[in-house]
């Protein structure tokens, strides 16, 4: 029996034990057959069901560099004050290449297909519940590629 286990961990997920179950094998199957925008689906759905959040925010921080530090003291001089924003992309402009690259730039952990997607499938929420910070510098850069944006 243990050796059936070893064989069927060397095809698929294995476990921190070395073993895979056959509930997860199959999960991992029928996901393998959904496409990149059901796998979208999928992961938001999970994230707003779990109350997780694959994004990170304090990676967007360094990149943003000293705009980010200004674009704060604009978003409490505005009278905003808010520290948590969420930044929507309502549309993606003319030059959809620009925005797909400040998109990445933004969120390191988006594919080239999944920032394509985002930049079709507007409005899309490209920072939620972020730092007022890191929300005005992913402002600013999607702006800067050409795209109109809200924070909220």
């Amino acid at each position: 029996m243990a050796e059936e286990k070893t064989k069927k961990s060397k095809k698929g997920i294995t476990s921190s034990a070395g073993i895979t179950s056959s509930a997860v094998d199959e999960l991992v199957e029928e996901i393998s057959k959904l496409s990149v925008l059901d796998l979208s689906e999928l992961v938001s759905a999970l994230q707003e069901k779990l109350g997780v959040s694959a994004a990170m925010p304090v990676a967007a921080a360094p990149a943003g560099g000293a705009p980010a530090a200004e674009g704060g003291a604009e978003t409490q001089a505005q009278g905003g004050g808010s520290t948590i924003q969420t930044v929507v992309m309502t549309n993606a402009g003319a030059n959809k290449i620009s925005v797909i690259k400040a998109l990445r730039e933004i969120n390191q952990n988006l594919t080239l297909i999944d920032a394509k997607n985002m930049t079709e499938q507007v409005p899309a929420e490209i920072l939620k519940d972020a730092k007022a910070e890191d929300a005005k510098s992913a402002e600013e850069k999607l702006k800067t590629a050409g795209a109109t944006v809200e924070l909220k």
